[in-house]
């Protein structure tokens, strides 16, 4: 079984994602982090992540392994990932690798789970379960200033909303796999939900595609 996670940052698919995984016992991809890898592989490598030649060879040659690397979530990986999104043989290299997951789960889990922007429409547009999960942008950006404060850094909610509705037009814009719900995702609205609700209602979903299936 393969469950596409789709939404927006900060509307809660991340979390959603790892605990539809935890519960079901399906491998978890946070697609979110490849291209992160991929850009951090390159600088230990002493390559530049532009580097059209070199990044697409070590997207080629990305293992799972490797979206364990210490620093991932840091400025550093973000602004290494955002010079290797842009060459295309590392997103054909990638998606490729996507597809592997979902098709052949490591550790032969009965399933899988795919978090990201694209995956219902582009990356496994037959999906057995795809989910949308979004929530509006002033919640979203509550979320993740709470986020950065926890984290110990200084976020003001102003700013953090409007690069977040910036980020928003940006990707629903985009010429190639814009971010969107599927024909036949769930759209699951977070908004006024907690995590714990937003679980139970994905697991109706899931459930009943089971039963379907």
């Amino acid at each position: 079984m393969i469950i596409a996670i789709d939404g927006p940052a900060a509307a809660g698919k991340g979390t959603l994602a790892r605990r539809l995984g935890e519960r079901l016992g399906f491998a978890l991809l946070d697609t979110g982090l490849l291209y992160r890898a991929v850009g951090m592989k390159c600088l230990a490598a002493g390559a530049d992540p532009g580097d059209e030649t070199a990044a697409t060879a070590i997207a080629r040659d990305l293992h799972t392994a490797d979206l364990d690397t210490p620093g991932l979530r840091g400025d550093e990986a973000a602004n290494a990932a955002s010079k290797v999104a842009v060459i295309p043989g590392v997103r054909a290299a990638l998606l490729d690798f996507q597809r592997q997951f979902a098709a052949y789960p490591p550790g032969r889990e009965p399933g899988a789970v795919l978090d990201g922007r694209d995956i219902g429409t582009v990356v496994c547009p037959g999906a057995d379960v795809k989910l949308f999960v979004t929530a509006s942008a002033e919640v979203r950006a509550q979320r993740r200033v709470k986020e950065l404060r926890e984290r110990g850094l200084d976020a003001i909610y102003a700013r953090v909303l409007q690069d977040m509705k910036e980020r928003d037009a940006r990707d629903s814009s985009r010429a190639v796999a814009p971010l969107a719900p599927a024909d036949d995702a769930v759209v699951l609205d977070t908004s006024d939900l907690d995590a714990d609700a937003v679980f139970e209602a994905a697991m109706r979903i899931v459930t009943s595609r089971n039963r379907e299936g």
